[in-house]
């Protein structure tokens, strides 16, 4: 494994342990050249699952690029690095147990929506308007009251709940 500090071609494992529920394996690793220490993880390779974008084409399944939307719509949220790597683990389970080799991106996003909402709202509306792709202030409030109606809350415009009325 290739040091990333000095790019040396030797290292021996410290630790291994089983991450993600068993389906990765996490390895703390020394370079012998530098003594720089870092992380490997190393998972069951899966067959391959391509993605059938809007306009048709299809790409191979990535499970960074959905990391990185993930990342992007909980930005400043009080949101820890493991949950959203579990969010993103949850969504590719599903995907390959329910999908054969090929899925619509609309059905990756309805498997992250109902996972992001239980997470983080805001997040949840972040991605949403990303994914739903909003043509108008009208669809986005709409949204916005029908997840309230969901939790039971009230959203009026241009007041976030956390603060008081004035």
């Amino acid at each position: 494994m290739q040091c990333p500090k000095c790019q040396g071609q030797s290292s021996k494992v410290i630790d291994s342990r089983p991450a993600e529920e068993g389906q990765s394996i996490r390895r703390r690793r020394e370079c012998l050249q530098c003594g720089f220490r870092f992380n490997t993880h190393e998972r069951i390779e899966q067959s391959p699952l391509l993605v059938v974008k809007r306009d048709g084409t299809r790409e191979e399944f990535n499970r960074d690029k959905l990391m990185r939307g993930i990342v992007r719509s909980a930005e400043k949220r009080p949101i820890a690095v493991e949950q959203m790597n579990e969010l993103v683990n949850q969504v590719e389970e599903s995907i390959r147990d329910d999908a054969d080799q090929e899925i619509e991106t609309s059905r990756i996003g309805e498997y992250v929506m109902p996972l992001l909402m239980e997470l983080d709202e805001v997040a949840y509306i972040r991605f949403a308007s990303v994914y739903r792709e909003f043509q108008s202030r009208e669809s986005f409030m709409k949204e916005l009251e029908s997840m309230a109606g969901k939790h039971g809350s009230q959203i009026e415009e241009g007041q976030d709940q956390d603060e008081p009325n004035h």
